[in-house]
């Protein structure tokens, strides 16, 4: 089978910061950094704390622009030193998915979830359906009509997965999304972020500073050097697919996997 088209390209990109009220020097969070995703690709990457890595999401994202450099998406260029104005998300074609659920208190669990199709005028039977079918895949059927304050941590970083999900966007940028929980329920939520990646199989690009879920989760992992955040290396992971990520440590190819990025990191 032939391998997949690119979808995503980053060439020579940039972001620069100036001094503060003309005070210090110029700092760089990325400079000359270049890769490319491919369409349906579960691309993953690690890095030093400060390397850049957040920025870049912010880069494709549009969240933020570019100093240097450009970004490309089917070929065309989305972003770059000398783009206008920022269009965050660029019409759909990027979702986000942040360290923070960011769900909206004052509505339901349904409520959040079906919102990006309601503000986009998306929302019908169909949409609804795809929504339903989401949230029994990772366990939310029942809760649809609970309150965020009444959900634990997991449950609300299934349904922000979710929420971003289903307005199907092509790629889905994801910066560390399950950092701040408990190791069970860490694991469990990657389960299910790869059933729902098996669903659909979008381009994801995964940003994480844990080197064991780095390899769970991707197809390629690339090492980011210290900041300025360039490629330091890509390593295409051994793993077949489909994966048990609560026993990946036992899994040939894992152990050889992590002492090479593990020694790159250090």
């Amino acid at each position: 089978m032939s391998e997949a088209a690119v979808l995503l390209e980053v060439r020579g990109l940039g972001r620069r910061f100036e001094p503060r009220a003309g005070r210090g020097e110029v700092v760089f969070a990325i400079r000359d950094l270049s890769f490319d995703v491919r369409e349906g690709e579960f691309l993953t990457i690690v890095g030093p704390s400060g390397s850049g890595k957040s920025t870049l999401l912010n880069l494709i994202a549009q969240i933020d622009a570019p100093t240097e450099g450009e970004i490309r998406f089917r070929g065309r260029p989305i972003a770059g030193a000398t783009a206008g104005a920022l269009r965050p998300g660029w019409d759909r074609q990027f979702g986000y998915v942040t360290q923070d659920d960011t769900l909206l208190p004052w509505r339901t669990l349904i409520e959040n979830v079906l919102f990006p199709l309601r503000v986009q005028g998306r929302l019908s039977g169909q949409t609804r359906d795809h929504a339903s079918t989401l949230m029994r895949t990772v366990g939310l059927a029942g809760f649809e009509r609970y309150y965020p304050h009444e959900l634990s941590g997991g449950m609300r970083k299934r349904a922000a997965l979710i929420r971003t999900l289903v307005y199907d966007p092509p790629v889905i940028l994801m910066d560390e999304p399950f950092g701040a929980l408990d190791a069970q329920t860490r694991t469990q939520l990657q389960a299910d972020l790869l059933r729902l990646w098996n669903l659909g199989r979008k381009t994801i690009v995964f940003v994480t500073h844990d080197i064991a879920e780095a390899i769970a989760l991707g197809d390629r992992t690339l090492v980011f050097t210290r900041a300025p955040a360039r490629v330091q290396s890509e390593h295409r992971i051994p793993i077949a697919r489909p994966r048990d990520v609560r026993n990946i440590y036992v899994v040939d190819g894992f152990a050889e996997t992590y002492e090479r990025i593990r020694k790159e990191l250090q």
